[in-house]
């Protein structure tokens, strides 16, 4: 693959792509309500978890799912996989969230490359035919794949996409400062290659096992009264 290709996938992965992610904490918002996060090395434990549990479990996962079922030329167990994983996100705020950014998503790829990714038109297609619900680690799995990135590279480049965000989110709502953040986002790196490692030996019944505190975060904010994420 060309180095261009690259490019097109790391434009996906800019965190000022605009998919609406920005406008999700999936939970963290509800920590920092019941100050359990106060400063910026309390975000980076709850970050820390948040990766190690339900993104491990759930996107970092689907992504290794996701080209397993293209390279197997099995597009319906990549539907049941997304079937799956929306049964399992039980937070509606966070379910909804996670649908609405993935339709951006495609729609803005759709924008940009036409219907060239056959794959990325079926699965819009299904979600349309409620055949699928709408994942983004699919999507960007999807397209991915028809760069013909490795497995490996689209999953840290995917893990590093949602931190950047996620930290980018914390910034603005803990507050931090630009610098300490940096300095979060870069340990995340780290730790996205031990997840890997990790992920690679995952088959799909470890899909949508979530951490209990997290969910109850999530499940919590949607009545929270006072909010700056959606979810």
């Amino acid at each position: 693959m060309e180095f261009l290709d690259y490019l097109d996938v790391f434009q996906v992965c800019d965190s000022t792509f605009p998919i609406g992610s920005f406008n999700h904490s999936f939970g963290m918002e509800h920590y920092l309500f019941e100050r359990h996060i106060k400063k910026g090395h309390e975000f980076a434990v709850w970050l820390k978890n948040y990766y190690q549990t339900q993104f491990r479990d759930g996107e970092g996962l689907l992504i290794k799912l996701t080209y397993e079922a293209l390279e197997a030329e099995d597009f319906e167990l990549l539907l049941e996989n997304d079937l799956i994983m929306d049964a399992s996100t039980i937070a509606t705020e966070t379910r909804n969230g996670t649908r609405l950014i993935a339709n951006q998503m495609m729609s803005l790829l759709e924008e940009l490359y036409g219907d060239t990714i056959p794959h990325l038109f079926a699965y819009k297609q299904a979600i349309k035919e409620g055949l699928a619900y709408g994942n983004p680690a699919i999507v960007f799995a999807i397209f991915a794949h028809h760069k013909q990135v490795p497995l490996k590279e689209a999953f840290l480049m995917y893990g590093y996409s949602v931190g950047s965000t996620l930290v980018q989110n914390a910034v603005r709502a803990v507050p931090l400062g630009q610098k300490e953040g940096q300095v979060i986002l870069n340990r995340l790196i780290d730790q996205l290659g031990e997840l890997y490692k990790e992920v690679v030996d995952l088959d799909r019944y470890y899909l949508g096992a979530n951490s209990v505190g997290l969910e109850l975060a999530q499940i919590k904010h949607e009545t929270q009264e006072a909010r700056l994420f959606m979810s």
